[in-house]
C-alpha cells in the first residue's frame, strides 16, 4: 500500500467534504446570521458531536483499532468477523442508553454546557427542543465511525474519507428548501444532522459486505477481545473527556460574552478545520491502522520511520496553511460568510478568532500525528496524563486573556495548549526512544522557513492590488479569493522546487 497514495485520496475527499461545509455554512450564516437561533444550534449540534469524538473517532478508535489490526494480523478472518460482532453490540447498547439519557435530560444539559443561556428562556428553549433532535446523531455517527474503523483496517480509506460530505449534504437541502416547513426555521438544521447521520451509517454498509466483515450487533460480555477494547477505552474516554470538556468550558465563558460570540468562534473554527481535516484527520487516519500493522509485525525500524515521514509531511503541508490563514482572515471570513444577515461586524469578530486559531493549527495538526505513536502500541494512560496537563494550562490561558481578548483570547488559548500537548508527546516519545529522528531535519526546516516567507511575500503584494473585499457578488469575491490562493501555492511549492524538493521523496509504502 502506497501511503501517499492513500494520503491523497483520503484528503481529496476530506476536501470535497470540507468545501461543501463552507457552502452549507455558507448559507446558514445568510439564512440565519449570527444571533440567537445560530448560537443555539451551535451549542446544540456541539453536544452530541463532543460525545461522538469521545466514544468514536476518539477513545473508541484509539483501543479498537489497534486491536483489531492485531486480530486481522495475527488471529484470521473468522476471529476477526466474532470481534467485530461482539464490539459492535457492546457499542450499540451503551450508546442507545446515553442517546436517551440525553434526550431526556436535555434541558440540564444545556444549563450546565450553557449556562449563559439561561437568562434568557427563548434561547434556552429553542436550544433544548434542538439538543433533543440532534442528540441520537450520537448512536449513528458512532455506529458509522465503526464502520469507517473496519474499513481504514482493510485499506479502504476512501469510503469512510467520503461520508462527511452526506451531513453535508442534508444540511443543505434541508437548509435551502425544507426551511419553511419548521417553526423555528432553524429546527430545520437538527432534524438535517439527524437524516445525515443515518446517510452516513447506511453508506458504509455494503462496503463492509464487500471485505466479508458486515456483521449483525451480539452482545458477549465474556470475550477476552471485547474486554481489551473496555480497558483501553478507560483512558481513553478520561483522555478524550479532557480535550472536550477544555471545548466545553470555552462554550461556558463565550455564553457569558456577547450574543454571536459562540457562533463568530464557530465560523473560525470551521475554517480552521479546512487544514485541520484535510491534512491532520488524513495523516491520523492513515497512519494509526499502518502503525499498529507495523507494531504488530515488531518492524521497531519501520515504527519510527512511518512517525518521521508523517511529521515531514504535517511541516511541510501545515506551516504553509497557519500562516496563510492568519495572513488572509479578512478575505476568507468576508468572501465565504459576509451576506445577508452576517455582517460586517460578524466578519471582523470571526477574523479575529481565526487568526487566533491560526497559532496553533500546527500543534492541533501534530497530536494527530504524535498521539497515533502511543495508541498503536495500546499505550494510552501516557497521552492522557498530557492531556491533562494541557486541560489545566488551557483553562488558565483562559482567564488570562478573555479579559482583553473576549472570544478571540478563547480561541487563541485552545492553540496555545494544543502546541503545549504536541511538544510533551514529541517529548515523551523521544524519551521512551519509541521515535528516532530521521537525519536532515534542520536542512529541512530551514528550507520550509524560506519557502513559507516566499508564499507571505506573494500573498501580501497580491492582496495590496486587490479591491475591498466586501465589493461585489459572492461569485467574483470567490474568483478574486481564488487567485490569492493560487499565488500562495504556486510560489510555496515553486520555491521547494527550486530547493530540492520532490514528490518522490514522500513516497512510501506501508504493510497491507
Amino acid at each position: 500500500m502506497n501511503l501517499l497514495k492513500s494520503l491523497a485520496a483520503v484528503s481529496s475527499l476530506t476536501m470535497l467534504s470540507r468545501v461543501l461545509g463552507f457552502v452549507r455554512d455558507t448559507i446558514i450564516a445568510r439564512t440565519f446570521g449570527a444571533g440567537v437561533a445560530s448560537d443555539a444550534f451551535v451549542v446544540a449540534f456541539k453536544l452530541p458531536n463532543l460525545l461522538r469524538r469521545i466514544f468514536a473517532e476518539g477513545a473508541f478508535s484509539q483501543a479498537f483499532v489497534p486491536i483489531l489490526a492485531e486480530y486481522k494480523t495475527q488471529q484470521g478472518e473468522e476471529a476477526t468477523r466474532t470481534f467485530i460482532a461482539y464490539v459492535s453490540g457492546l457499542l450499540t447498547l451503551v450508546l442507545a442508553l446515553v442517546t436517551l439519557i440525553g434526550i431526556l435530560a436535555a434541558p440540564w444539559i444545556v444549563w450546565i454546557s450553557a449556562p449563559g443561556f439561561a437568562d434568557e428562556p427563548d434561547r434556552f428553549n429553542l436550544t433544548t427542543d434542538l439538543l433533543r433532535v440532534t442528540f441520537p446523531y450520537i448512536l449513528l455517527i458512532s455506529l458509522s465511525s465503526l464502520a469507517g474503523a473496519v474499513l481504514n483496517t482493510w485499506n479502504r480509506f476512501s469510503v469512510p474519507a467520503f461520508v462527511p460530505t452526506l451531513l453535508n449534504v442534508s444540511m443543505i437541502v434541508f437548509a435551502l428548501f425544507l426551511t419553511p416547513y419548521f417553526d423555528p426555521p432553524i429546527m430545520a438544521l437538527g432534524w438535517a444532522v439527524l437524516v445525515g447521520g443515518l446517510l452516513q451509517l447506511c453508506y458504509q454498509l455494503p462496503h463492509l459486505k464487500r471485505i466479508g466483515m458486515l456483521v449483525l450487533p451480539r452482545l458477549n460480555l465474556k470475550d477476552m477481545g471485547v474486554w481489551r477494547v473496555l480497558k483501553q477505552m478507560g483512558p481513553a474516554i478520561f483522555g478524550v473527556s479532557v480535550s472536550q470538556i477544555s471545548l466545553i468550558i470555552n462554550t461556558i465563558f463565550a455564553s457569558f460574552l456577547v450574543a454571536g460570540s459562540v457562533s463568530w468562534m464557530y465560523y473560525a473554527d470551521r475554517l480552521m478545520e479546512l487544514p485541520s481535516g484535510v491534512l491532520g484527520v488524513a495523516l491520523g487516519t492513515i497512519l494509526l491502522p499502518a502503525l499498529s500493522k507495523t507494531y504488530a509485525s515488531a518492524d521497531h525500524g519501520e515504527y519510527s520511520r512511518l512517525l518521521d515521514w508523517g511529521l515531514r509531511l504535517c511541516f511541510v503541508l501545515v506551516l504553509p496553511s497557519a500562516v496563510a490563514l492568519a495572513l488572509l482572515a479578512e478575505p476568507l471570513t468576508v468572501s465565504l460568510f459576509q451576506y445577508g444577515k452576517f455582517s460586517a461586524t460578524d466578519a471582523l469578530m470571526t477574523q479575529q478568532a481565526l487568526i487566533a486559531y491560526s497559532v496553533g493549527l500546527l500543534g492541533i495538526i501534530l497530536v494527530k500525528i504524535l498521539a497515533p505513536g502511543f495508541y498503536a502500541q495500546q499505550n494510552i494512560k501516557t497521552p492522557v496524563k498530557i492531556a491533562l496537563v494541557t486541560l489545566v494550562f488551557t483553562q488558565l490561558m483562559n482567564l488570562l486573556l478573555i479579559g482583553p481578548l473576549a472570544h478571540a483570547g478563547l480561541a487563541l488559548s485552545i492553540g496555545l495548549a494544543a502546541c503545549l500537548n504536541a511538544g510533551l508527546l514529541f517529548w515523551q516519545l523521544r524519551k521512551r526512544n519509541i521515535f528516532q529522528p530521521q537525519a536532515g531535519w534542520l536542512v529541512f526546516l530551514l528550507k520550509l522557513v524560506v519557502a513559507v516567507l516566499v508564499m507571505a511575500a506573494a500573498l501580501l503584494g497580491v492582496m495590496h492590488y486587490m479591491p475591498v473585499w466586501s465589493e461585489g457578488t459572492m461569485l467574483w469575491r470567490l474568483l478574486r479569493l481564488g487567485v490569492l490562493v493560487a499565488a500562495g501555492l504556486a510560489s510555496y511549492f515553486a520555491t521547494l522546487l527550486l530547493l530540492g524538493f520532490r514528490l518522490r521523496d514522500f513516497s512510501r509504502r506501508a504493510v497491507s
